[in-house]
């Protein structure tokens, strides 16, 4: 186990009441998953990548993550479309790539996913699920975009896993 279920924090919460509160407690289990991922390791670590000739490492995931959290939050929900992506610039590939890790890269790059799930929580708190929002010209509901979210950390947490593996061997959960 990657951690006793009583000092898990992504086990804390009690069962869940209603689609609004499962669907935000899944999407919460994953964005903890990721952060439990990236725990304890340094920054050469952090920009390991795993599976040649794949460019994913967990430091890449975190900066992807803050990436699709700013682009599905921001620039969706709110229709903010003229808001520039995360990592535009950076060989187009949604933040994968990057200088070489040092510490400060690694603090910055967590600061700044941190701070757009933050935000992320801030729109969904004053958001309905019902809500009717653009994407790519087809009115899509708010609660659609939170199950995409769900999805997306799921299968960017299976690679997280087996990144971490190759790191250091520890696996789970």
């Amino acid at each position: 186990m990657w951690l006793p279920t009583d000092q898990d924090p992504r086990m804390q919460m009690g069962p869940t009441r209603g689609e609004r509160e499962c669907l935000l407690g899944y999407l919460e289990h994953y964005r903890q998953t990721l952060a439990l991922k990236c725990d304890g390791l340094d920054a050469a670590q952090l920009a390991t990548k795993a599976v040649p000739p794949s460019n994913i490492s967990l430091l890449g995931l975190v900066r992807h993550m803050a990436r699709v959290e700013q682009s599905w939050f921001r620039r969706v929900i709110e229709a903010r479309m003229d808001l520039p992506r995360l990592f535009q610039d950076e060989a187009e590939d949604a933040g994968f790539t990057f200088p070489d890790a040092d510490d400060d890269l690694v603090r910055a790059s967590h600061a700044l996913w941190q701070s757009e799930i933050a935000y992320a929580r801030e729109v969904l708190d004053r958001t309905d699920l019902d809500a009717i929002v653009d994407v790519h010209g087809e009115p899509t509901e708010v609660r659609d975009i939170v199950v995409h979210m769900i999805e997306e950390y799921a299968r960017h947490c299976g690679h997280a896993d087996l990144v971490r593996e190759c790191i250091d061997g520890r696996a789970g959960q």
